[in-house]
């Protein structure tokens, strides 16, 4: 079926966010397979991404949310007076997810809210002529488009990654069996959705991809005298720095040479910097702040690791497989990460890098280690960590998993 004219909205928190690039690559990687995009952010992004294909997709994206409340309502009106029916059937089944058991007073309200906001977006889709709508992440985005799709009369599917599922995942079966088609990012995710009810065969397992053309692989020798770590995230609880950096502390102790670089931005930074300095790793640690997405791919290269020492938070919160592990591999660069949710699904320990324990510092301490003073498994790491990627983490092979099911949905 040919691509052409077959357009289609994608739906995500923040378009184009340095914090989600990869919904910005799949929806310019759409367009080039011949999609026509109506990209709709929820909200205005903190952060931009910023590039050629960024900003020319942040000059055309709507924002949901910028819209007063009154307006919101004025919206509603006019679809329950164009389709009464429609619009009455779609209000019945929010007020049912909003009165489903076990959900908080403050979730139910938050429904309700989007339901109404849902009248918007729909409006949207029908006056751009959209057949399909697809949102990133099952939690607000997903709502919104299960409301907006049924208003609209179209087809829904979306995404889900990490904290959409383990920490806001309510009415995730309902969710499941309404969309046309639901797409994960890995097989610990299909098998958690499964848990929660969800009828299987509805569920893709399609990997988040990098685009290798950007992160090019370079092989040459880091021999430095100082080996470089790097890490790169929000710094929040369920990255695990703490513990990262305690194990610097255990490498120090055994006179295995580094220099940690924190890079990122979060509320944890400032107990981050107190809890490096009492460990005394001053002179050892540094903290660079945010990175531009452009310049990440750079960065990598100059390091001899990078590692994610991720865990799962004191809520429940835990990532899912980070795209920023993709990218250090594509480029060449060996990873340490931990043995959590879809991470292994991607390291494959002791072939493409090696996986510690979460939230132990001994066993990242150890692995660290054994990667550093290694340069022939190194080595081996970087090659093969490449190879990986390119296989079953492309942007290219995934967008196009996503576009035949697109297809499916449109013909």
């Amino acid at each position: 079926m040919k691509t052409d004219g077959l357009k289609i909205a994608y739906l995500a928190p923040e378009i184009p966010a340095l914090s989600a690039t990869f919904v910005t690559s799949e929806i310019l990687q759409l367009e080039k397979l011949g999609f026509k995009v109506l990209p709709v952010s929820v909200h205005r992004p903190g952060v931009l991404a910023r590039g050629p294909g960024e900003d020319e997709l942040a000059g055309r994206t709507q924002y949901l949310y910028a819209t007063q409340n009154a307006a919101l309502l004025r919206e509603s009106i006019l679809l329950f007076l164009t389709a009464p029916g429609r619009f009455t059937a779609t209000m019945l089944m929010a007020l049912g997810d909003a009165c489903s058991t076990g959900l908080k007073f403050h979730t139910r309200l938050g429904l309700l809210y989007r339901f109404m906001a849902a009248g918007k977006l729909a409006r949207m889709l029908k006056h751009a002529g959209c057949r399909h709508l697809h949102a990133h992440f099952a939690h607000i985005p997903a709502d919104l488009a299960m409301y907006a799709a049924r208003l609209a009369g179209i087809s829904f599917s979306f995404t889900c990654h990490a904290n959409d599922l383990f920490q806001r995942g309510w009415l995730l079966r309902q969710k499941v069996e309404r969309a046309r088609f639901t797409v994960t990012i890995s097989d610990y995710n299909r098998k958690f959705l499964a848990q929660q009810g969800a009828a299987q065969k509805k569920i893709h397992v399609i990997h988040c991809g990098v685009d290798c053309s950007r992160f090019l692989p370079d092989f040459s020798e880091r021999n430095i005298a100082v080996p470089r770590v790097g890490t790169l995230g929000r710094l929040v609880e369920k990255k695990g720095v703490d513990v990262l950096l305690r194990a610097c502390a255990l490498l120090k102790a055994r006179d295995i040479p580094f220099h940690l670089e924190i890079a990122g931005d979060g509320p944890d930074r400032h107990m981050l910097e107190a809890l490096s300095a009492k460990l005394g790793l001053a002179s050892s640690v540094e903290f660079l702040g945010g990175l531009t997405h452009t310049g990440v791919a750079d960065w990598m290269k100059g390091l001899t690791l990078f590692t994610l020492a991720c865990r799962k938070d004191s809520s429940g919160d835990m990532d899912g497989i980070p795209v920023v592990l993709m990218e250090a591999m594509a480029g060449g660069t060996a990873v340490v990460s931990t043995r959590i949710t879809g991470i292994p699904e991607l390291i494959t320990n002791g072939r493409a890098g090696l996986l510690a324990a979460p939230n132990n510092a001994e066993d990242l301490a150890r692995v660290i280690g054994q990667v550093l003073t290694d340069a022939p498994l190194r080595d081996r790491f970087r090659h093969a960590a490449v190879e990986r990627v390119a296989d079953e983490f492309n942007l290219a092979k995934s967008v196009d998993m996503l576009s035949q099911l697109f297809r499916e949905a449109l013909s």
